[in-house]
């Protein structure tokens, strides 16, 4: 009613100056008009502008943010000739027969949990992932290989090949083949997903009872403690600590990161590395949007991870200590060790070029420079991101200044 009146009044002022001016002039009357029609043109301008740029902005990030759409949207759009009783928005990983006898059709499947271990693998760690794999099958796990070396031949003398689920693509990394076979609608029947490099022993670890814990922690991101005499360590917070069952922080005052108590991010809390993450369902859909898609050796998304947590990191992400694992540190992926090199070239990269004449590149180094580059890339986009989206609230700036307060009121 206000903006009415307000309109309303406008008109009248404007009629009261017109019928106030200088009779027998009417190039008088038109000359008071033009400032009116003005102000009006430039109102409905903005108003135009506003609606449009409005639309414009939510169109791009239903674009972005939801590419596969819902089963209404689909309905209402692209299936709209299909009922909606028949359409199927989601898939899984689980092998079908191609064909079945009355007694098999009958049987349901009774099992309360599902989990997918995802593996990127190249045939010279065989025998490690096929020592890996074993211990996941008895506890009900769906296993797919991303096979980056395009030798899948090697693999069939295993017994449990055939019922493995297996993706070539050469030379890709785990990250790669994570975003485009991995979608959140294809694996979401399964509650936790394992996303593990191919050189982790794993003499110490009980698939069992790490998603126990897991579960009675209360965990939605995490990973399996570090033997202290693993190969590769890069982070102290995933050393394991040989009397705890589960921790969440660490403590060092040493190196350019110190961690204390009044740390709240990573490395120091709400952290684990990309080498062995296990996500539950709900983590999962969230770290699958993070991931980016031209961005293959995901350095930098670890430190994100915890937006992921489907709550405050610090208590929702953490390392299992009593479940824990060995980094060996091997790298097949692009060549191996520069120990290794003195054995064999790299049968991918290496061997092409000498074939070509080309002068020997240094694969390995190649790809930590391309890592490097990655690195500031995302940094960048994260940034770029956070600044745009005026609407976006970091929740842990929230959740960092109530503890400063809860500090402050103790001390005094």
């Amino acid at each position: 009613m206000k903006a009415f009146k307000s309109w309303r009044w406008l008109f009248r002022k404007r009629n009261a100056v017109f019928d106030g001016g200088v009779q027998g002039k009417p190039g008088f009357n038109k000359m008071k008009q033009l400032p009116f029609m003005g102000i009006v043109c430039i109102v409905m301008l903005v108003i135009v502008y506003r609606t449009t740029n409005y639309q414009y902005q939510q169109t791009e990030m239903e674009t972005k943010f939801q590419p596969f759409g819902t089963v209404e949207g689909l309905a209402s759009m692209t299936l709209v000739n299909l009922p909606r009783g028949i359409i199927q928005a989601r898939s899984d990983l689980e092998l079908r027969p191609l064909w079945s006898t009355s007694s098999s059709r009958s049987k349901v499947d009774d099992s309360s949990e599902h989990n997918l271990l995802a593996i990127p693998v190249g045939i010279k760690q065989k025998y490690n992932v096929d020592a890996i794999v074993e211990k996941f099958l008895p506890e009900n796990f769906t296993i797919i290989l991303f096979h980056y070396d395009g030798n899948v031949d090697g693999w069939w003398d295993l017994d449990w090949s055939s019922k493995a689920i297996h993706i070539v693509a050469q030379n890709q990394t785990k990250w790669w083949f994570a975003k485009r076979f991995l979608h959140p609608d294809v694996v979401s029947i399964y509650d936790h997903i394992f996303l593990w490099d191919e050189d982790l022993g794993v003499e110490n670890f009980h698939p069992r009872r790490y998603l126990d814990i897991m579960k009675s922690e209360g965990l939605e991101i995490s990973q399996p403690a570090l033997d202290p005499n693993s190969t590769d360590i890069h982070h102290r917070i995933t050393i394991r600590k040989r009397m705890k069952k589960v921790h969440r922080r660490v403590w060092d005052l040493r190196g350019s990161v110190k961690c204390s108590n009044i740390s709240e991010g990573p490395p120091c809390t709400g952290f684990v590395e990309g080498m062995a993450p296990v996500f539950s369902r709900s983590a999962w859909r969230c770290t699958w949007h993070l991931i980016q898609n031209d961005l293959v050796h995901g350095w930098g998304m670890d430190m994100k991870l915890g937006y992921c947590a489907q709550g405050d990191r610090t208590k929702k992400v953490g390392v299992i200590d009593s479940e824990f694992i060995v980094h060996q540190g091997i790298q097949t992926l692009g060549g191996g060790s520069p120990s290794a090199k003195k054995v064999s070239k790299d049968m991918f990269l290496d061997e092409t070029v000498k074939r070509q004449g080309a002068p020997a590149v240094d694969t390995r180094s190649e790809i930590r420079r391309q890592s490097t580059w990655e690195l500031h890339v995302f940094r960048d986009r994260w940034d770029k991101a956070v600044k745009e989206d005026r609407k976006w609230v970091d929740p842990f700036k929230k959740i960092q200044r109530r503890r400063i307060q809860k500090r402050k009121s103790h001390q005094f």
